[in-house]
């Protein structure tokens, strides 16, 4: 309780020290939780829309993945920055820049922020930023859709790992927890994604399980429920 105490104190000593009268909160409200760029179409664009009552800075960029190494494939983003008024739309257009062709699908990240013009009158007025993180997926001219790839993962348990392998053309995105059966140990993978090629490798104190529950998603973002995946190689 006397904790509770100082941190509602801590917070109001802030207030009175800052003078705040009031706080805003901006945000660039995108219409999709995706941007999928089409390497036989070769750009791509999503709307974005100012959802405050003031003109937002609208500040885009794109992010690699720490495990990306695809650094013949880049992907630039128009206008990196443009001021968009308050209720209006905003479109972000997207060119893939590759010197190969493609043969498995890419993930990056996107990033949206609306930066809030600055608020005057009389004393300090704190403006909330929104920022928008995207995934930005590059798919390959010709390869077939996929809708279930989270069944293509190949699953193995042995020497206190759980090892995972992907190696399909397709990004898998899941919750970054799996459940061993029939025990339900928990693991935790770290990511929300695997990406193709990737081998990646969990400690587990369960070395009789059976099948792994994961969580798949959509690309788009969509829980489709868990799905039992088969052990198919023990490893020694």
């Amino acid at each position: 309780m006397k904790s509770f105490y100082k941190i509602i104190w801590c917070f109001f000593s802030i207030f009175l020290l800052c003078k705040v009268s009031f706080c805003v909160a901006e945000g660039m409200l995108p219409e999709t939780s995706l941007v999928m760029l089409d390497e036989a179409v070769g750009d791509s664009a999503i709307l974005l829309r100012n959802t405050d009552n003031q003109p937002l800075l609208l500040f885009s960029k794109i992010k690699n993945l720490p495990d990306d190494d695809n650094e013949h494939v880049s992907v630039m983003l128009t206008p990196p920055v443009t001021r968009v008024e308050a209720g209006e739309q905003q479109q972000v257009r997207f060119m893939l820049q590759s010197n190969k062709p493609l043969k498995m699908q890419l993930m990056k990240r996107v990033i949206f922020e609306g930066i809030p013009q600055k608020i005057g009158g009389v004393g300090v007025k704190v403006g909330i930023t929104i920022r928008q993180n995207l995934p930005l997926v590059i798919h390959p001219k010709g390869l077939p859709e996929n809708r279930e790839p989270w069944k293509l993962l190949k699953w193995s348990l042995g020497d206190g790992q759980l090892n995972l392998e992907n190696d399909s053309p397709y990004v898998v995105r899941m919750a970054q927890v799996v459940h061993l059966k029939p025990q339900g140990t928990a693991v935790q993978l770290g990511h929300n994604y695997v990406l193709p090629g990737q081998k990646l490798s969990f400690p587990v104190a369960d070395a009789e399980a059976e099948a792994v529950t994961l969580y798949p998603a959509t690309l788009y973002s969509y829980s489709v429920g868990g799905y039992d995946a088969p052990l198919t190689v023990k490893a020694s």
